[in-house]
């Protein structure tokens, strides 16, 4: 199953693909004049040159591809960054450089990952108790596996 979403893409490098028929995201590439040096524990917005236009009801996750923590110590500040069907800027990926030393991030580098996502939306019932459930109120290691 697939959708049609609408991209423009301003930088010379190929649209966002998936690169296994079992991938669920899409890998997105810097678009930079020139390399950008990350200091460590410095954070970035960095461009893509792309732009979408997806329908009502989807989002566009942007995620951290595991390469780039693992190797370099880059991920993203908040992940995952989502992308509403209403915004039409620039796809910007907000990094930062968790590694104890400075990062180089290239044009045309693999630097995050786009997921699409189809969602609901929630109408709120407002009452004054819950239906029970066997967990009940229980937090976090309520489960006790052991």
């Amino acid at each position: 199953m697939s959708v049609k979403v609408q991209i423009i893409n301003k930088s010379p490098h190929e649209l966002p693909a998936y690169q296994t028929t079992g991938s669920s995201g899409m890998d997105l590439r810097a678009w930079l004049r020139e390399p950008i040096t990350l200091p460590a524990m410095a954070r970035k917005l960095i461009p893509t040159g792309l732009y979408i236009a997806l329908p009502a009801g989807y989002e566009a996750q942007i995620r951290p591809r595991s390469g780039m923590a693992i190797k370099k110590g880059l991920t993203l500040i908040n992940t995952p960054g989502t992308i509403d069907s209403d915004y039409r800027g620039e796809i910007m990926i907000a990094m930062i450089n968790l590694s104890g030393e400075e990062q180089v991030i290239n044009d045309g580098e693999r630097i995050a990952q786009m997921v699409i996502s189809k969602y609901e939306n929630v109408e709120w019932d407002d009452v004054e108790v819950l239906e029970e459930t066997a967990r009940g109120a229980g937090g976090f290691g309520h489960s006790g596996t052991h």
